[in-house]
């Protein structure tokens, strides 16, 4: 029978079912079983959860006067294997899935009940209907992926967010397709994004001024300071320090949790990664090197006579700058800017975030959150994968390759 055949609507099939404890030799078993019948294969599925199998494998109806030797063959073979076996006559493929396509990405620590509940409720009110469901992780939280059709990506990310919030799990909504895995271009941010610690504060803090730094950086981040102008606010309260603080803030930068990972992973599958930051170079080009970045771009602290100026030489790297740089650093790397990927925590990340295929708001602030494609709110940055669909078992499968 061929394969336009055996897709038609009206071609009879059979969905046999396969469940119990999984052990290897199931699936061979099973189809070796179902060869004696001249069946095609139309659709397999299979799922283990806790050891418990679920094989489901759609054929086509055996030749006439042969399904009833067929049933009760599958089921001598399924109680041989101490396995349950149910047959289900009926007609065609599955049924085509609605218009819209999109990946939900649920991240809990934990992942409750209730939060799945919503999170599916919603979904189902909104027009979607949930077509598969897989684990990416389950720790450093858990990460779930939904596969949803019926529904568009936007109108469904808009729904799910309040639920978010509200029950204090991040949701992730991307378009399906191939332009997710086709991602190439990852950039971030550097202060509260690569790394837990606002660079100028550490500087302000050996020049005696960080709680006077702080206040403007808080407020920068807030959207309520333009950032050049609180850049040049700051860096002139560091006038006078003596350059050789520079070895002494590189060597307290402290990476994200998870910043490593991240980055290796990337590495690992193919792309390129780069930071832009409206820090100084005097930190970011010591972190490109030690992580092995592809770009780095950020303000640059003058230094005449050993110390410092209180003055930024070069371009700034502001909030349009981030998006400008993401555009150069897209070019440069030859990757469409609906391919990239972009990390970031405040408000001069913002252009940055909508000009990427995919923008990321982590640990954002809410103005950033509400804005951004996604938010991740957990303290690990290697969370980011997920929403990439990388799985947890993958990030360890390459780590093993790398130790033999």
């Amino acid at each position: 029978m061929s394969a336009s055949q055996t897709s038609s609507s009206d071609v009879p099939t059979l969905l046999v079912k396969i469940f119990g404890k999984d052990r290897p030799g199931i699936t061979a078993g099973l189809f070796d079983t179902l060869a004696a019948f001249s069946v095609d294969v139309v659709d397999i599925e299979q799922v283990v959860t806790r050891g418990r199998m679920v094989l489901c494998a759609l054929v086509t109806e055996p030749p006439p006067g042969l399904e009833g030797d067929l049933r009760a063959t599958v089921h001598s073979w399924a109680e041989s294997m101490k396995m349950q076996a149910e047959i289900i006559s009926g007609l065609g493929d599955n049924r085509p899935r609605g218009l819209g396509r999109s990946l939900v990405t649920v991240l809990g620590h934990p992942l409750t009940s209730e939060a799945t509940a919503a999170v599916t409720a919603r979904i189902t009110r909104t027009g979607g209907n949930i077509d598969r469901i897989f684990r990416l992780a389950k720790y450093p939280v858990t990460a779930v992926e939904f596969a949803v059709s019926g529904v568009e990506t936007e109108p469904l990310r808009t729904a799910l967010a309040p639920d978010a919030a509200k029950l204090g799990i991040d949701v992730a909504v991307v378009a399906a397709g191939l332009y997710r895995r086709a991602q190439r271009l990852v950039v971030m941010d550097v202060d509260s994004t690569l790394i837990q610690d606002e660079v100028i504060e550490l500087f302000a803090a050996h020049a005696g001024c960080e709680d006077k730094v702080a206040e403007v950086t808080a407020a920068a981040m807030r959207g309520d300071l333009d950032f050049e102008q609180s850049l040049h606010a700051r860096v002139a309260l560091l006038e006078g320090l003596d350059a050789s603080v520079v070895d002494k803030v590189r060597s307290e930068v402290r990476l994200t949790p998870g910043a490593r990972t991240l980055i290796r992973t990337l590495k690992r599958l193919g792309y390129q990664v780069g930071v832009v930051s409206g820090g100084f170079t005097q930190v970011t080009d010591d972190l490109k090197e030690r992580l092995g970045l592809d770009f780095a771009q950020a303000n640059t602290l003058e230094i005449v006579d050993g110390r410092l100026t209180g003055k930024v030489t070069g371009e700034i790297v502001d909030r349009a700058g981030k998006a400008r740089l993401l555009r150069r650093f897209a070019a440069e790397a030859g990757v469409p800017l609906s391919q990239t990927v972009a990390i970031g925590d405040g408000a001069n990340d913002l252009d940055m975030l909508n000009a990427a295929g995919l923008g990321v708001a982590f640990n954002a602030k809410p103005v950033v959150r509400e804005a951004a494609h996604t938010a991740v709110n957990f303290p690990f940055l290697d969370t980011v994968l997920y929403l990439l669909g990388v799985t947890r078992e993958e990030v360890e499968a390459a780590d093993t390759l790398d130790t033999v």
